[in-house]
């Protein structure tokens, strides 16, 4: 089968060697005269190269689509298509690793069907750049999976940890309860009281079953690998100010939805 661009020199051939026509020579060939006349135009895809390469530094675990959403918030692509290609030509693709399904008989929890209803909170630990280790206690909403805060210090005692919950509900209202796992914080005398004294129920996990509070986790995974893997803090202050950022960016581009009823069961 002869391609469209050889039938094209063909017929270029036949008008200027045997002086045919235009139309003789096309339908000698077997081309449209449209056909031979189009001129392929170039793409213009530099600036989305360009564009998508930095986004794709900058934000190495974003798939193709995040990163099509980036860049159509920007004005620069509309065709999710037209992102996907110049994704692969590039070699952007993001490896996912294949996960082991784990039978396990799950815990029924209270399901919460407002926001404000029931609070996730999980700690995540890093170091500065000196090897001296900080700590950030993740709070976050589980109908809307929106975060509500971090606190980010060297160390954090439970005491700590009820004032900074105090002053989230100071600021967006009280809970029904708080889900977390059995860390010597969150059951230290400190949060006994603090429990007490604002009416908030704490919702411990069982041992080992991290799963039982998978939206902290999720929650966990995105922050160590958007933010504490793409980062080398040199102080304590570099650090707060670089997870603030990220916090902003989490909060600005991720869609925060309810939880559906298949997620409930």
């Amino acid at each position: 089968m002869v391609k469209p661009a050889s039938k094209k020199k063909i017929v270029t051939h036949f008008k200027k060697t045997y002086q045919f026509s235009e139309r003789t020579s096309c339908d000698l060939v077997g081309i449209s005269r449209t056909g031979f006349r189009y001129q392929a135009k170039p793409k213009g895809d530099q600036a989305i190269r360009k564009r998508l390469l930095e986004l794709a530094t900058k934000h190495p675990s974003y798939g193709y689509l995040f990163l099509h959403g980036l860049m159509k918030s920007e004005g620069l692509v509309c065709n999710k298509k037209r992102t996907y290609r110049i994704y692969t030509e590039l070699g952007l693709q993001v490896r996912t690793k294949k996960r082991k399904k784990l039978i396990r008989p799950r815990m029924p929890m209270f399901v919460p069907n407002r926001p404000d209803v029931r609070w996730s909170m999980d700690f995540v630990s890093d170091q500065l750049a000196n090897g001296r280790r900080f700590r950030v206690l993740n709070v976050i909403d589980d109908f809307t999976r929106e975060m509500v805060g971090q606190l980010t210090a060297f160390s954090i005692s439970g005491r700590q940890v009820g004032s900074f919950l105090s002053e989230l509900i100071e600021t967006r209202g009280k809970p029904a309860q708080v889900v977390c796992d059995n860390g010597t914080e969150f059951t230290s005398k400190a949060m006994f009281f603090w429990q007490q004294q604002t009416g908030v129920k704490l919702g411990f996990i069982q041992p080992g079953k991290p799963t039982q509070n998978a939206f902290i986790e999720s929650l966990n995974g995105k922050f160590r690998s958007e933010c504490l893997d793409q980062n080398w803090f040199k102080s304590i202050e570099q650090a707060i100010e670089k997870i603030s950022q990220w916090r902003n960016h989490y909060r600005q581009n991720y869609y925060f939805y309810p939880i559906s009823v298949a997620e409930q069961g």
